[in-house]
């Protein structure tokens, strides 16, 4: 049996029928969910969390490969991180960002020591979408334009810039709420728009076309180009060598200011405090969550460069958030840099990464006919699944519902039998653990999804 406590702290044991009904009926009863048809869902009721597991009200384990919404970089009911927001609501549990607190500061400073040289100043806000939408303004406060160039494969929030700058198919049914979005072709070697055969080629002529953008809209027109420095949700995808260099020339020359997504790549997940890091590049501006304190209460924020924050020296910045560096939100991101330092996160993520996680995808990519590609870095991998190699027919259409997604429906299924939480998106599965899961962990979660591809294989030809 497992113990547990409940939401009065009394300890309770799994598999727990009673609780799991009650929570069940009151999520049916009176909770609206996201990006869901209410009526067609069945939320799994959660009991309890540790480390990389969670479990159900039967007493099921799962192995967290998803990390909940990849935030979850430091496990469920990290030790240091709750005891960091117990100490700070015993001493401070809130306060309102016009005044000055020890712990904002001392994260601000903190994520200012890890940021490329010269972005010194942090603006705090609940989640990622409103850092997106807050680096926009910002943006267009300073070069005094109003367009944005995004990817159409990008996701940048669901509020209503980020929503419009936008790609994939979220998009759809909320687009208008901002007229100044405009979007292109990132690169994409295995799907490339651009026909190309190598990384080299991919890169010059992604960059070829971003520039024609630039050219057709108007240089003089564009405040920013935001680009998530590893595409997460839209396909693991790594930016070509010089890619991002070129990003970066281009808005030099025709003065747009260049915004790095990092509201999921930040903070560990591909090895770097920052994934910018690994590519050299030096944006204007930087956007961050979910990892900077593990989701353990909201938070978000944007790094400025000097010249940005020097714009608003003088004049004052039209903008605020009644919640910006909530204290309860800032005490675990504290206590997040101090368990990076202490237990040598990035150095294991890189070492588990390339040691474990590469080695078994590509033994997979060469036992399984449903494996089209694998690609990442770190502990952010997506496998890519086809039902014909040499075609690379995606295993289902894209943007797929109903019957037609079926095939990575009976993929995930497959997952969870084995106990891992997978995370499905179009024709691919990410892996993306907590960054603290241990080795033997990995690689049972590994082994399982190697097995339940045996699922999408059956689905191949």
């Amino acid at each position: 049996m497992i113990e547990y406590a409940d939401r009065t702290g009394a300890v309770r044991t799994l598999p727990d029928a009673e609780a799991e009904a009650r929570v069940r009926g009151d999520d049916r009863g009176h909770v609206f969910h996201s990006w869901s048809a209410q009526a067609l869902i069945d939320p799994l009721p959660v009991a309890a969390g540790k480390g990389a597991t969670f479990w159900d009200y039967q007493g099921r384990p799962y192995l967290d490969f998803s990390s909940q919404l990849v935030n979850l970089n430091l496990g469920h009911q990290h030790p240091d991180l709750v005891a960091a927001l117990q100490r700070q609501a015993g001493r401070l549990a809130t306060i309102q960002p016009s005044m000055a607190n020890d712990v904002r500061g001392e994260l601000a400073r903190l994520i200012a020591g890890v940021a490329p040289d010269g972005l010194e100043k942090v603006f705090f806000t609940n989640g990622g979408a409103e850092a997106n939408e807050y680096a926009v303004r910002m943006a267009r406060q300073v070069t005094g334009r109003r367009k944005v160039l995004s990817m159409y494969r990008s996701y940048h929030g669901s509020t209503a810039t980020a929503i419009t700058l936008t790609g994939d198919p979220r998009r759809w049914a909320n687009d208008g709420g901002d007229g100044g979005a405009v979007r292109f072709f990132g690169p994409y070697l295995y799907r490339s728009a651009f026909h190309a055969e190598t990384p080299e080629q991919e890169a010059q002529r992604a960059l070829d076309h971003l520039e024609q953008t630039i050219l057709l809209e108007g240089p003089a027109t564009i405040a920013a180009i935001i680009i998530e420095t590893v595409v997460g949700t839209n396909g693991v995808l790594i930016p070509p060598p010089g890619y991002l260099d070129g990003v970066r020339a281009l808005c030099d020359r025709h003065g747009i200011l260049y915004i790095a997504d990092e509201v999921m790549v930040g903070f560990g997940r591909i090895g770097e405090w920052f994934a910018i890091d690994a590519f050299g590049a030096a944006p204007d501006l930087i956007t961050f969550a979910k990892g900077v304190n593990s989701g353990y209460a909201p938070l978000g924020g944007v790094v400025l460069s000097e010249r940005v924050a020097a714009h608003f020296d003088e004049t004052p910045f039209p903008g605020g958030l009644t919640y910006s560096g909530h204290p309860l939100a800032c005490a675990p991101g504290v206590a997040t840099f101090e368990v990076f330092a202490r237990d040598g996160i990035l150095e294991r993520v890189r070492d588990l990464g390339s040691r474990v996680v590469e080695p078994a995808l590509r033994a997979m990519a060469a036992k399984h006919p449903s494996v089209g590609e694998i690609r990442g870095r770190g502990l952010f991998w997506a496998i890519e699944l086809v039902r014909d190699r040499e075609t690379r027919e995606p295993l289902v259409p894209f943007n797929a519902t109903g019957p037609a997604a079926a095939p990575m429906a009976e993929f995930a299924a497959a997952a969870k039998q084995r106990g891992v939480w997978p995370f499905t998106h179009f024709n691919r599965t990410h892996v993306a653990p907590p960054l603290i899961i241990s080795e033997s962990d990995l690689v049972r979660g590994l082994a399982a999804i190697d097995e339940a591809l045996e699922a999408a294989d059956a689905r191949v030809g």
